[in-house]
């Protein structure tokens, strides 16, 4: 029998070439220089073996842990060929969230209320879960990995591992507990240790099978628009207004009960020169990295700078922290948030923090102008197709505006009513794309940076 200790020494070998092709590690910008075995647990013996190993992946002065499952048996069948990690004593190794031979014990010992070694398996006071059900892995995710049993559960992985409580599942919990009818119930969780405190491993939801992207829906509309183009937009078949409007009123809806659940507090002078501070050293940062961004910079700075000028009460509250299109689902019943963990890659203590709930309104309103202007990158005409984009990002957005002023709490009300707020924070979320952009989407970066124009110059 193959002894795990010697399989998790051999295998963290392979680590420094593997881990940059897989789509969920966030280390790509960097080479690796060292991966480490933090702890390693026995999942279940035999053939196959399944292990869970926590690694300390080291890049230069940057140490980050990340959790694997990982699996070893005598014969690897050949769709989990792509999974390959290496062959030890014999055995061929794997990366096993694809095999669904294995990874349904996850549930079962989520239904059993199960500890393996520092793991420890619940599911929530009242829910019902049930084991005996294969997994299939979502093929979408970028910074996680989640598995579907059936038609029933979803279990997501968190990937990249910070000491304490997830705000995902910190907010789910907080949701529920207030009746949000915008969140896909929560049934359990995983969890364990990391430098001496609880970390959040995994965390398992009700699966919603009719579910669609808003992503999805939003840059369908956009091509239905694109393709009658002399129809106005309140007359074409896929207009997507009234559902911004819904997706406004919900994400309004979901801000009232995170208040509800977990209070608020007024920006005091010191927080607002610490955000604008932390406005204007992204941007420096982020100019030094993309010259295309240096000619924006003066209004950039000038617009942050004029939040010193707000002299209203800024509440600030825990919000979704990371929201656009992709974060939210339409079901037969209404909109759904997901994700609730924030910027994967700012630190915990920043995903943690209460902030405006007119940033994830910002967020959102920077991903209308993504799905519109989505098309352009390729397009060939495109100062033909770019005037009506603009007219399907601008009737969405305020839709979107309209819908969440709505529902909103009487301290926030129509997001339009904050306009100075509104367009700093619609510019550092755009200045983080044009980073993302140069990094990762050369051809899409023009779409932040025409979008900074437009704004620093009053559009939008």
């Amino acid at each position: 029998m193959t002894d795990p200790r010697d399989l998790v020494t051999a295998l963290v070998a392979e680590l420094p070439g593997w881990l940059p092709g897989q789509r969920w590690f966030a280390g790509k910008d960097r080479p690796i220089t060292a991966v480490r075995p933090v702890s390693s647990t026995v999942l279940t013996e035999g053939d196959p073996l399944l292990l869970h190993l926590i690694v300390e992946v080291v890049q230069g002065d940057r140490r980050e842990p990340y959790q694997l499952l990982i699996a070893s048996r005598e014969k690897l069948p050949e769709y989990l060929g792509s999974s390959w990690l290496g062959t030890e004593q014999g055995m061929p190794c794997y990366e096993a969230t694809s095999d669904a031979d294995v990874t349904g014990v996850l549930l079962d010992k989520i239904a059993q209320d199960a500890d393996a070694g520092p793991l420890r398996f619940r599911h929530e006071p009242g829910a019902e879960v049930t084991g005996g059900l294969r997994a299939r892995p979502v093929g979408t995710e970028q910074s996680n990995t989640s598995l579907v049993y059936g038609s029933q559960f979803i279990l997501k992985l968190f990937r990249k591992l910070t000491p304490g409580e997830n705000p995902d599942l910190l907010l789910h919990r907080a949701l529920q507990d207030a009746g949000s009818e915008h969140i896909a119930p929560l049934l359990g969780s995983i969890t364990g240790e990391l430098a001496g405190e609880p970390v959040t491993i995994g965390m398992l939801q009700r699966f919603v099978p009719d579910a669609v992207d808003g992503w999805a829906m939003a840059t369908t509309s956009v091509r239905d628009l694109m393709a009658e183009p002399d129809q106005p937009p309140d007359q074409v078949g896929g207009d997507f207004a009234g559902e911004s409007q819904r997706l406004g009123s919900a994400v309004a809806a979901v801000h009232n009960d995170l208040r509800r659940a977990l209070g608020e507090q007024l920006a005091d002078a010191e927080e607002l020169d610490r955000s604008v501070k932390a406005m204007q050293t992204r941007l420096d940062v982020v100019v030094e990295r993309v010259p295309e961004l240096a000619e924006h910079a003066p209004a950039l700075r000038a617009a942050f700078d004029r939040l010193y000028k707000v002299d209203e009460p800024v509440p600030l509250q825990y919000i979704h922290g990371d929201l656009h299109l992709g974060q939210v689902l339409r079901t037969v019943s209404g909109w759904l948030l997901i994700d609730f963990e924030g910027e994967p890659a700012a630190p915990l203590t920043e995903r943690a923090a209460l902030r405006s709930p007119l940033r994830d309104v910002a967020g959102m309103l920077r991903s209308f102008d993504y799905a519109a202007h989505q098309m352009l990158v390729a397009e060939q005409d495109e100062e033909k197709t770019s005037e009506r984009a603009l007219e399907w990002a601008r009737r969405n957005r305020s839709a979107f505006c309209d819908g969440y002023a709505q529902a909103a709490a009487e301290s926030i009300g129509d997001p339009r009513s904050h306009p100075l707020l509104l367009r700093a924070l619609e510019l550092d979320k755009a200045i983080y794309e044009v980073a993302y952009e140069h990094a990762n989407r050369p051809d899409w970066l023009r779409i932040p940076l025409a979008s900074i124009a437009r704004l620093c110059s009053g559009g939008e």
